[in-house]
């Protein structure tokens, strides 16, 4: 928030004091928390964080504004979780506010796995690696999965080329680029292991945990308000039933398992409608899930594949 001479001057009297409440106001940081709340089901701790890290840079822009200055933050931050969680969703968010208050020229975000920046074969990468950090200047870098850079297995790999030019542009260029690293929690600690020069880089480390059953299903509520669709009463009772399964599947991917499986009832719901003998349907129909839509999922079948992929099983 680079506010002008003018702007400082209604936010502080005569004796030097600010009135935060009016900062935090024009920052317009509170739209994207708020925001944030209406988006995400729980994740208290993850909004929390998010939360304080605001306050530290708002407070930071307020003491630069008095000529306290303690050095320019270290934004560069892990995200670290099962899939599904929000972790890309909180980096927007983390983009905005990052934005409205000044530390980045763009509110954008450019989210990129390994094969956005690693090549095929000698002199590929670093093209690649710059182009993306290019396009990113200015704004927040989400790298997914991003252990997949180093594999130390294949020494004709080429990700250490990106991680290399990636810890100059996050040490040279930090005043006009935020690095996000993304993954697996286990799998990020042995990347940060294995790369000290990125750890020693990143200031934030904030761990998304995975959702309760509760917070499950109040996400597919809320999935299908967005599409106006709703689960009748046994059919929430039956979709609650499905979380307690799905989560013991593998590859359970939290919210984005419960996606999944509601395109799939919607599927189900279609058929169900046209294969009614006259095929009238009233409104109500159509925005109604019923249970058999849920119970129709071989998740709930003991005899087809109890072990089963994941997805496919669904």
């Amino acid at each position: 928030m680079n506010a002008s001479p003018n702007h400082r001057q209604g936010n502080e009297d005569q004796t030097g004091s600010l009135d935060l409440d009016a900062a935090f106001r024009d920052s317009h940081v509170g739209e994207v928390l708020d925001e944030l709340d209406r988006e995400l089901v729980g994740l208290a701790p993850v909004k929390s964080r998010i939360r304080d890290i605001a306050a530290l840079l708002l407070i930071d822009k307020l003491r630069g504004n008095l000529g306290l200055t303690a050095g320019a933050p270290s934004l560069h931050m892990s995200f670290t979780g099962n899939p599904g969680t929000g972790k890309t969703t909180v980096a927007l968010r983390m983009a905005q506010i990052l934005h409205r208050l000044g530390y980045v020229r763009k509110g954008q975000l450019t989210a990129v796995t390994r094969d956005d920046l690693v090549g095929q074969y000698i002199g590929h990468t670093a093209p690649k690696t710059r182009e993306v950090l290019k396009r990113a200047m200015g704004g927040v870098l989400f790298i997914d999965e991003a252990y997949y850079l180093y594999r130390p297995e294949n020494e004709r790999d080429y990700g250490q080329e990106a991680i290399e030019i990636l810890l100059q542009v996050m040490e040279n260029q930090r005043e006009d680029l935020v690095v996000i690293l993304a993954g697996y929690q286990d799998r990020m600690n042995i990347f940060f292991r294995s790369n000290p020069g990125l750890s020693s880089r990143v200031a934030h480390h904030i761990e998304f945990p995975d959702y309760t059953p509760d917070e499950l299903l109040a996400i597919a509520r809320l999935m299908l308000e967005r599409m106006q669709y709703r689960l009748s009463a046994e059919a929430d009772a039956a979709f609650r039933e499905y979380i307690e399964l799905r989560k013991g599947r593998p590859h359970f991917a939290n919210a984005r398992s419960v996606r999944n499986a509601l395109d799939r009832a919607r599927l189900r719901q279609a058929s169900r409608l046209l294969s009614r003998s006259g095929r009238i349907v009233s409104r109500d129909d159509l925005i109604t899930l019923e249970a058999a839509d849920i119970r129709a999922s071989r998740i709930f079948s003991d005899t087809q594949d109890p072990n089963g992929s994941g997805e496919s099983a669904s």
